[in-house]
């Protein structure tokens, strides 16, 4: 029973701290030290050192701050507006028009940004305004791009593949390649909502694109060209072996200096402020896995992960019941907690469950994206809500209802992933090995 009575101490100091205000990584640090304390006698502050500079100190790691970096420094340019431009001409003329542009660009724009937020205001600075200005029904203007901002977390670079890739001790690149199919198929089951929606809602009604011919919309496109073959060096890289992650990386953070040089955006100001961006979000997130690292710790000397294994056994749960039971509890934790305190709090204790039934790593680690995803647009600490009411001034009751049916759509996800776990796996398995 010890193990179980571990459950509750950690999870009374945990809610203490995290309710008193303290930084989530500073109280998965507290934590730890009180779980140290309370059940081992080695010296806490001896095992806090080492793991922390352990865990800090991994070269994989290193990928991290240069993709947050990299999108910093596109969301600087006129990267928006130039997708606009080129996405428009082809996205008029489909069943649901320009709503297209939310999901295409997200989609887009998630492949050289690890984060959905922003991923989301990127896209929506441009979006939101022309959407408006057509006429397009606000509700499915706010879901899609609420929806479609996720997939900064799915489609490499992720940051939270990334940590859970530390976390797990897992080949990132591997990881990346793994979210690139579940991505698109998510981006089309997006835009298959939008074709449907626009069908049955009775007040969709936007004003009509004027008809372009058809090399005026390949001269458009040239606005796409950049990115696109930015996205390509990054993934194409990582696919083919040329580049580990971190390599990719370093390729990504070139291209998009090149990319704002191009246009006119590389100002002083804007590098230095691109480089303080990337500086604190790397921070935050080192504080949180170095708070998660040494909780792992903390928690290995209460027998606490070994000890849910073997219950998980016990009651003999099938791999479905098992990931049906993971998928609430995300759900719930994803309503209070940010994606990636989500991932580095729990990983320790799932881990032996999901290799106890016999569930491949890297299919895990797209499964858990996706429900980390549904928790971006999950009242109360949804945190693309909170960054679309500041953008558009709705509340947050009515951001919530429009987002929902992509809720709906991201467990439609989950059961297809489960029903075709080769949608994850197909790609890293055929891969090539970085030198």
């Amino acid at each position: 029973m010890e193990p179980f009575y571990a459950i509750g101490i950690f999870l009374f100091v945990l809610f203490l701290l995290l309710g008193s205000g303290v930084w989530i990584g500073l109280a998965l640090l507290g934590v730890a030290y009180v779980g140290m304390e309370m059940f081992t006698s080695r010296p806490a502050g001896d095992a806090m050192m080492t793991v922390i500079w352990r865990s800090s100190s991994s070269w994989s790691l290193t990928a991290l701050p240069m993709f947050i970096w990299m999108g910093e420094i596109l969301y600087r340019t006129r990267l928006s507006e130039d997708m606009f431009k080129g996405l428009a001409p082809w996205m008029g003329r489909l069943p649901g028009g320009l709503l297209h542009t939310n999901v295409a660009g997200c989609t887009i724009f998630a492949a050289v940004s690890g984060s959905s937020a922003a991923t989301l205001t990127t896209v929506g600075k441009m979006t939101i305004p022309e959407l408006r200005k057509r006429n397009y029904p606000e509700r499915l203007t706010i879901g899609t791009l609420a929806g479609a901002a996720t997939l900064g977390l799915m489609i490499p670079p992720s940051l939270t593949l990334i940590v859970y890739g530390v976390a797990i001790n897992e080949s990132i690149t591997k990881l990346f390649i793994a979210g690139v199919i579940p991505g698109l198929v998510l981006a089309t089951l997006f835009m298959c909502y939008v074709v449907t929606a626009s069908m049955v809602s009775k007040d969709y009604n936007p004003a009509a694109e004027p008809t372009l011919p058809f090399w005026d919309k390949v001269k458009r496109s040239r606005f796409l060209v950049p990115v696109l073959l930015l996205i390509t060096a990054v993934i194409g890289s990582m696919y083919l072996g040329v580049a580990t992650a971190t390599e990719a990386a370093a390729i990504g953070v070139i291209g998009s200096l090149a990319l704002a040089a191009a246009q006119g955006a590389l100002t002083a100001g804007n590098f230095f402020e691109s480089l303080m961006g990337a500086t604190r979000t790397s921070a935050m997130i080192a504080l949180i896995l170095a708070g998660a690292a040494f909780l792992s710790l903390s928690m290995g000397f209460t027998g606490l992960p070994r000890a849910l294994a073997e219950w998980i056994a016990s009651i003999e749960l099938s791999r479905f019941e098992l990931l049906m039971v993971l998928l609430v509890f995300y759900i719930i934790l994803g309503c209070f907690l940010d994606g990636i305190s989500v991932v580095v709090l729990t990983i320790a204790i799932v881990e032996p469950m999901i290799r106890q039934v016999g569930i491949d790593i890297i299919w895990f680690g797209i499964f858990i994206v996706v429900v980390v995803e549904m928790a971006q647009i999950t009242p109360p600490i949804g945190f693309n809500l909170f960054v679309l009411q500041g953008m558009t001034g709705h509340s947050m009751g009515f951001i919530a209802r429009a987002a929902f049916p992509m809720f709906l759509i991201m467990m439609l996800m989950v059961l297809i992933l489960i029903a075709f776990p080769e949608l994850a796996t197909w790609l890293p398995n055929n891969m090539r090995q970085a030198r």
